[in-house]
């Protein structure tokens, strides 16, 4: 069959080759711009003789509809893509933390309980009502009957043991100044 032949054959078959997009999940916007597309394609081409015309148009539609579907999809993920970027918003990550990460987690965590637990029991009580209950230094030191003074030495001996302990272990480069609270030291 000639080009005109299958375009004569497209013309003829249109109205279900529009029913085929439909019941493929056209909308029928869609299948009118895929028909036309499949149009302007047939009367471009010069074809030399197809065997069975009514096979090569309903493949020749449902490759177009592919094509537009993907080209749709695509487009879609990019508009996506280029909206969340540029809209402000932060992108959704997640924050589980790693396995190593968490494995570092846990190995400070355990020298942090050890330093603190070698700790006197006095320097230890004042430990954790300042760093793990937020107590302030002045409370600690009217609940003890001590000096602001004296709970100020016992958090320093504290911090002190807990850097030896890190570098020991490690050779992290553990600070007692990194562990000192910047804000509201006495309590205000």
């Amino acid at each position: 069959m000639e080009s005109s032949g299958l375009l004569e054959a497209f013309l003829a078959l249109r109205a279900a080759l529009h029913r085929y997009l439909s019941l493929q999940g056209a909308s029928p916007d869609e299948a009118e711009d895929i028909l036309q597309e499949a149009g302007v394609k047939l009367a471009e081409k010069s074809l030399s003789s197809i065997e069975n015309p009514r096979a090569y148009l309903y493949r020749m539609v449902h490759n177009l509809f592919v094509l537009h579907r993907r080209t749709a999809s695509r487009r879609t993920r990019r508009d996506e893509a280029w909206a969340g970027v540029h809209s402000g918003d932060p992108p959704e990550m997640d924050e589980t933390p790693s396995a190593e990460a968490g494995l570092i987690a846990r190995e400070q965590l355990a020298i942090l309980q050890s330093a603190i637990s070698a700790l006197p029991e006095r320097t230890r009580t004042i430990f954790r009502r300042f760093r793990l209950e937020g107590v302030p230094q002045r409370q600690i030191a009217a609940e003890l009957g001590i000096s602001l003074s004296a709970v100020e030495k016992h958090l320093a001996k504290a911090y002190e043991a807990i850097a030896v302990r890190g570098r020991k272990i490690d050779g992290a480069a553990w600070s007692a100044r990194h562990l000192m609270s910047k804000e509201g030291r006495h309590g205000q």
